[in-house]
């Protein structure tokens, strides 16, 4: 089992033991449990095969590690089982829903008998909630949109949790004797943030010794088909993988025809007809004289095309680049020199401004940004008199890391008004303020609007972090004018952020896409809370590369004092002449007045 399938089935017993009012601290320790085992570089699989490993971990102790060797070997405990008899697993998939708590879940099932989305859609749908304690008509029809949101993302997997299988079964593959290439193509090639299942295209060895390795892998919980040059098969956490054996020399028309996307395939189809060839997933054809196969790039040559990166292959605009010769050259993940969003255990991390940055450090950046929260976020969030007492913190650290730039940064919340969770003063004693949106999603569009143009404004604003607060899968995000949001950061020189964490991905690759378009620069961060999610990075720059970013556009490729000119003005990333900042308006809602509205946030 992977570490997400262990950490959701800790994550399910929290959930039933608070729904039977268990102790809050035994509740409290398998979430954390969960965090941890999530938070893994290495699968813990393989630690709880070597006695006394997983008991190391914090917060594991004897009884939570006897129970993760039980579940990585028979995918269940005996303590889940037992849970399971009172409160069945599809009720406690309800409180995955957004806005939907173990309480309110109970209250479902105990009132109104509700077992299922289907059971809750239909209840929904003829106002039963409502009249619900603790609900009402706003949260009945919320359920309805968590419901549909939950429907449109069924059947994918986050691409950070199908990346480490993927990982694991080419590495397989690449093992079996003779065995030449192997690749993921498909969605996951393309860095889609989902994946709905995985292909692999393999060319070397005998079929039959492919095949058998593949179908007898331990991850594999049903054989849906095996074939001389075929297989498909379900693996444990539910997702479908099929592999196919291919001659060297179709490999590479193999593996082009199997990433897609469909739309550029059939793009490129049309082009080869217009020369009179014909292009399927065996080879770039002319009559029966093969013209080309073995690798993409003789494809794509041979149509007259540069060789496109799989992560623009959406038909946006990239076969036309290709003919001309002005694809953009991808921003890589050794570009980026910094990580300028991370949180420690001050407000909602879980390591020390020490620890994190000697993180950092080992990752080789040659400066970082602390970035914990404000007050209105919760979990402890820093008022003006707790930035003060930060600036010692701060440099006490800068210390001990003399040749690693820290700046002293803060991740501000945007009330409802627009104001900013900080006061002016706080914000001066700053070199690096984020603002961001934890509450109020359901604001009118105009509403948020204004609300996020009122905080850019401000002229301590240097970024904003996860600018739609999208969960995928579980929240939309706010709905505002990303246009007018856009131009207006891109006038400030308010730098738009892609984050990194895997079940964000914000901006999203369009949203992206369209915010170069109207001038923005980026920073791409991981916004992480805790060492391993420091190696998300590789996530946002995904994103980044679907959205055709450059090295040129993302600001923290850029060497520490070019940084901070370019932060000062706008346009002055990468050379250009600083502009004249324009003026900004002042906050319309002084930040000391606004606090009280603040709610709480719900990440």
């Amino acid at each position: 089992m992977t570490n997400a399938e262990v950490a959701r089935v800790f994550t399910r017993i929290a959930v039933m033991l608070e729904m039977q009012g268990q102790n809050p601290f035994r509740v409290r320790a398998y979430r954390e449990g969960a965090r941890v085992i999530e938070s893994l570089a290495e699968p813990v699989a393989a630690m709880a095969a070597e006695e006394g490993r997983i008991e190391a971990l914090r917060g594991i102790g004897k009884d939570l590690a006897a129970k993760i060797r039980d579940i990585v070997t028979t995918g269940t405990t005996e303590l889940y089982d037992e849970l399971q008899k009172t409160i069945p697993a599809e009720v406690v998939a309800l409180t995955e829903l957004q806005g939907l708590g173990p309480k309110r879940v109970k209250t479902l099932l105990d009132t109104l008998g509700i077992r299922n989305r289907d059971d809750l859609e239909a209840a929904a749908k003829a106002g039963r909630l409502r009249e619900l304690p603790g609900f009402g008509e706003k949260v009945e029809q919320n359920v309805l949109k968590a419901l549909a949101v939950a429907s449109r993302g069924s059947g994918r997997m986050l691409l950070a949790a199908a990346w480490p299988v993927a990982e694991t079964l080419v590495a397989h593959l690449k093992a079996v004797h003779g065995v030449k290439q192997v690749e993921a193509a498909g969605s996951l090639r393309r860095r889609k943030e989902s994946v709905g299942d995985l292909d692999i295209v393999v060319t070397g060895g005998s079929s039959e010794a492919v095949m058998e390795a593949f179908v007898t892998h331990a991850y594999v919980a049903d054989v849906l088909g095996r074939g001389e040059t075929k297989s498909s098969v379900r693996l444990g956490n539910g997702l479908q993988v099929d592999v196919r054996h291919v001659p060297a020399g179709a490999f590479g028309a193999a593996l082009l025809y199997f990433t897609g996307s469909k739309e550029h395939n059939i793009e490129l189809r049309k082009i080869a007809l217009e020369q009179g060839m014909s292009l399927n997933e065996y080879a770039l054809t002319k009559g029966d004289t093969v013209v080309a196969a073995r690798t993409e790039a003789d494809i794509y040559a041979a149509l007259g095309l540069a060789w496109v990166p799989p992560e623009l292959r959406e038909m946006v605009g990239e076969i036309e680049q290709a003919r001309d010769g002005m694809l953009p050259r991808l921003i890589e993940p050794g570009d980026l020199v910094a990580d300028l969003h991370m949180h420690t255990d001050r407000t909602d991390g879980h390591e020390s401004i020490e620890t994190m940055v000697r993180a950092v450090a080992e990752r080789g950046y040659a400066y970082c940004a602390i970035t914990d929260h404000s007050r209105a976020a919760g979990g402890g969030g820093f008022d003006e008199a707790r930035v003060r007492q930060s600036v010692d913190e701060i440099a006490a650290v800068r210390r001990k890391f003399p040749k690693l730039e820290i700046l002293h940064g803060l991740e501000v919340d945007i009330l409802g008004d627009g104001a900013l969770d900080m006061t002016d003063a706080g914000l001066q004693l700053l070199d690096w303020v984020l603002v961001s949106i934890h509450s109020r999603f359901d604001q009118p569009a105009a509403d948020a609007t204004r609300r996020v143009l009122a905080a850019i404004e401000h002229p301590a604003v240097r970024a904003m972090a996860h600018p739609t607060a999208r969960l995928i899968g579980g929240r939309p995000g706010a709905q505002f004018d990303v246009e007018r949001v856009f131009e207006r950061a891109a006038a400030l020189g308010v730098a738009m952020e892609i984050n990194a964490q895997p079940d964000r991905l914000d901006l999203r690759d369009t949203h992206a896409r369209l915010a170069r378009a109207k001038g923005c620069r980026f920073v791409i961060d991981t916004d992480a809370h805790s060492i391993p999610q420091l190696d998300h990075m590789r996530f946002g720059v995904f994103v980044a590369r679907r959205a055709g970013l450059t090295k040129a556009d993302v600001l923290n490729t850029l060497p520490i004092a070019r940084f901070r000119e370019a932060i000062r003005a706008p346009g002055a990333a990468h050379g250009k002449a600083p502009a004249k900042a324009p003026a900004r308006a002042k906050p319309a809602v002084k930040p000391k007045a606004a606090k009280a509205k603040a709610v709480k946030q719900t990440r």
